[in-house]
Formats: structure tokens, C-alpha cells, sequence
């Protein structure tokens, strides 16, 4: 049997730290629960699920031909089509919430220049997703329910699924929440030191083409929806540039800053 080492245990005292960890970790997660249950539950008193579910396809049925509304072909889904709707509006209602909480247990493991890059790129991330959707539920549906009302053979009389537009819409959704993360993205990139900024600029030319194959891949095959997913991506992509610079500069560590500035 061999005698244990005479040296201090290299585990000792790590175990405690880490069910802390997992404790806190917990609380953050039942508090982020906490929150969108607490919307979710003043979102079904007020305005309530088939309200919501109405302003949500508001922008179809402005598009539709007299008389015509959208139809359920299941049984239940006048029931469980407008709670997800709710608990949808509730996460995102509540996502201020969500990523304090996040925030707030990475927070203490990191520099102070570090919780300089941080915050803000989960402010701009959350304001730029939220943007994005409201930009295409404002702008995009109604375009594209248009091109296609238009497009339609007089013959046919649109009924759509309550559940199809409901898959269609969060797919829009999160296409355009995601597109409208390229900015994070391309600070991420360049903060890391992945990809120059002079790197990124020439890149430019190559974005706009990859962000026309996304737009055609994601989007419905008309050309409204593309170019409206399209442009806002190059635009973007230039802000991404230019703010990047404005954190890089801004978010240096000491040591960088340091050797980064001028000798007298």
C-alpha cells in the first residue's frame, strides 16, 4: 500500500468553489425562469394569447383577399399555437432579464477590461435582435404578403395554416434577429484578434456576396425579403467595422494600453 504524498493535495479546497459555482449558477437559471414565467403571466391576462396571436398575423391578414382568414387543420392548434406565441413574447419581454442574469455570473471571473467589452456587447446584441424583428414584422411582412398576394393567380384563394405561418414567422424572426448580430460579431472578431480590421475591409467584397446566399437560403424565394435581409446585412457589416475600432481602442488592457502609447 503506498503512504500518501507528503505535499499539500493539489484538489484541496477546489470542490467548495465549484458547488458554489453550480449553487449560483442555479439561481441565475431559476431567476431567468422566474422572470419569463412572470411575463408569460401577465401577458395571458393582458392582452392575452388570441389577442397576441391577432397582432401577429395582422400584417397576413391585411394581405389576404376579402373574406379570406387563416384556418387550423389540427384539432388543438387554436389552443397551443397562441400559448406559444405567448411564452415566445414572454422570453422576449423578459430577455433583459435573462442576459443580466448571464452577465452577472461571468461577471466576477473577469478583468475590468474585459466587463468594458462585455456589457455593452450584450446590451447592443439584445437591442440588435430586438431590432431586427421588429424590423421584419414593420417593414418585411408586409412587403412580402404583398409580392405574393399580388403574384397569385386570381384562381386561388389564400387559406394559410395557423401553424405554417406560425413555423414561417419564427423562422423570419430569427433569420433577421441573427443578421442583425453581425456588428457583435464582427467586434467579437476583431477584439479576439481572430481577423484584422484591415482584414475586415478587405473582406467586404466577399460579405456582400455571402450575405445575397444567405438572404436567398433563408428567406422566402422572392426578391423583397432577400434584399430586405440582404442590405441591412452590409450595412451592418460596415458598422461592425467601424465599432470595432471604437472598442478596440476603448477596451485595451492596462498592459496594452501601455505599450500602445506614445513615449514622451
Amino acid at each position: 500500500m503506498s503512504s500518501p504524498p507528503d505535499g499539500p493535495d493539489e484538489l484541496e479546497g477546489t470542490e467548495q468553489p465549484f458547488v458554489s459555482h453550480l449553487v449560483e449558477l442555479r439561481d441565475r437559471l431559476i431567476r431567468a425562469l422566474v422572470a419569463v414565467g412572470v411575463c408569460f403571466g401577465v401577458l395571458m391576462l393582458w392582452p392575452g394569447p388570441g389577442q397576441l396571436y391577432d397582432l401577429l398575423a395582422a400584417p397576413l391578414v391585411a394581405n389576404l383577399p376579402k373574406g379570406a382568414t387563416l384556418i387550423a387543420t389540427n384539432v388543438i392548434s387554436p389552443f397551443i399555437v397562441p400559448l406559444k406565441i405567448t411564452l415566445m413574447s414572454a422570453f422576449i419581454v423578459a430577455l433583459p432579464v435573462v442576459l443580466y442574469q448571464v452577465w452577472a455570473f461571468v461577471a466576477p471571473g473577469l478583468y475590468t477590461h474585459e466587463k468594458k467589452l462585455v456589457l455593452p456587447l450584450v446590451i447592443s446584441s439584445t437591442l440588435l435582435f430586438i431590432a431586427g424583428i421588429a424590423f421584419c414584422y414593420f417593414f418585411v411582412f408586409g412587403q412580402v404578403f404583398r409580392f405574393i398576394q399580388d403574384f397569385a393567380p386570381k384562381s386561388i384563394t389564400a387559406a394559410p395554416d395557423i401553424e405554417a405561418y406560425l413555423s414561417f414567422v419564427l423562422t423570419m424572426f430569427i433569420a433577421f434577429g441573427a443578421a442583425f448580430e453581425v456588428p457583435v460579431v464582427v467586434v467579437v472578431l476583431a477584439r479576439m484578434n481572430i481577423v484584422s480590421i484591415e482584414k475586415l475591409k478587405q473582406f467586404r467584397s466577399y460579405f456582400i456576396v455571402l450575405a445575397f446566399i444567405v438572404a436567398a437560403v433563408i428567406t422566402p424565394p422572392d426578391i423583397v425579403s432577400q434584399l430586405a435581409l440582404a442590405i441591412p446585412m452590409c450595412l451592418l457589416y460596415e458598422v461592425g467595422i467601424w465599432a470595432a475600432q471604437v472598442f478596440i481602442k476603448r477596451t485595451q488592457a492596462p498592459a496594452q494600453e501601455k505599450e500602445n502609447s506614445p513615449t514622451p
